[in-house]
């Protein structure tokens, strides 16, 4: 018993790492063909209500109280209004693999936020130098799609997915920084329903809903986005979350853009050769310094303290 409550968390995150590798792909397929805001909010809503009604059929939870619903209202604002919901507008302009790719830092955001809050910290020399490789690496990937720069749509939609990763990131630990005994899922449940209620009126304004048709390639992405990408691996990650350290849980960002770059490439024919593989790895390895060097900072700090 005790070996399957040390595995679950990490199978959890393997879930998230595969999983949401691929949804980047089907987004794109979808907001190809259906309004960006209303498609994510049809699917998190969806999904939110399902997930709700299948841990009160099975597990019967207490429901929370108002103060944990709002807690979890406000995560859902930050990581499904507008980080899915973004994420969805951009990638109507932007290949699927490179919003993978600008959500990969999302371990980097949350530590650099999380240095900003606590003020008596400073970025370590290993910080400094992850975060700089990174933007290396990132820029590399740019500079195969320089011609794109041309297009204002193509810019906004990097400009958007780098504030829905910094959204996401926010939202992360807002979560995170209230822990309590609550069933993980129903959290899950409550962030992905009240995520995707609050993007109804921002589709209203946004959305050209005179293109509102179903396709085969929205009906199939709308179906697979909420059985896999929302009530799985939403679910994971909150459980994961829930269980394991958050620098532990955003290694997911490092498999994530492989699995999407390698499908996009294969079904949706975006660019992809040896200068950006190159450049993935060398983003890839900048995240994990970041990562490192915070791990080690935290370490350093827990003995001093002794």
């Amino acid at each position: 018993m005790n070996n399957r409550a040390t595995y679950l968390p990490y199978l959890a995150l393997a879930a998230v790492c595969i999983i949401w590798g691929t949804t980047y792909l089907a987004l794109r397929i979808a907001v190809l063909h259906f309004p960006p805001f209303l498609f994510t909010a049809l699917r998190q809503t969806i999904a939110g209500l399902l997930l709700l009604g299948m841990v009160m059929a099975i597990v019967k939870p207490l429901w929370p109280s108002r103060d944990h619903i709002i807690r979890q209202a406000i995560g859902g604002f930050f990581m499904i209004s507008l980080g899915n919901g973004l994420v969805a507008w951009a990638e109507m302009h932007i290949p699927s693999g490179i919003a993978a790719i600008i959500c990969s830092i999302m371990p980097v955001m949350v530590i650099l936020i999380n240095l900003s809050i606590n003020r008596e910290e400073r970025p370590t020399i290993p910080i400094f130098l992850g975060v700089l490789i990174g933007l290396i690496g990132i820029v590399m990937i740019f500079g195969e799609h320089v011609s794109e720069f041309s297009k204002s749509e193509y810019l906004l939609g990097i400009i958007m997915t780098v504030l829905a990763v910094l959204s996401w990131a926010a939202g992360s630990i807002w979560i995170k920084k209230y822990p309590n005994d609550t069933n993980p899922f129903v959290n899950a449940g409550l962030q992905l329903f009240f995520g995707g209620l609050f993007l109804f009126p921002v589709s209203l304004v946004f959305d050209d809903l005179s293109q509102v048709r179903w396709s085969g390639e929205a009906f199939y992405s709308l179906l697979y986005l909420i059985a896999f990408g929302s009530i799985i691996a939403y679910a994971s990650y909150m459980y994961a979350l829930k269980k394991l350290p958050m620098t532990i849980v955003s290694l997911y960002a490092y498999v994530n853009p492989l699995v999407a770059v390698v499908l996009g490439w294969l079904i949706l024919d975006e660019k992809l050769n040896m200068k950006i593989w190159f450049a993935i790895l060398i983003t890839v390895a900048g995240i994990y310094i970041v990562n490192r060097g915070y791990q080690l900072r935290s370490l350093w700090k827990a003995q001093f303290s002794k």
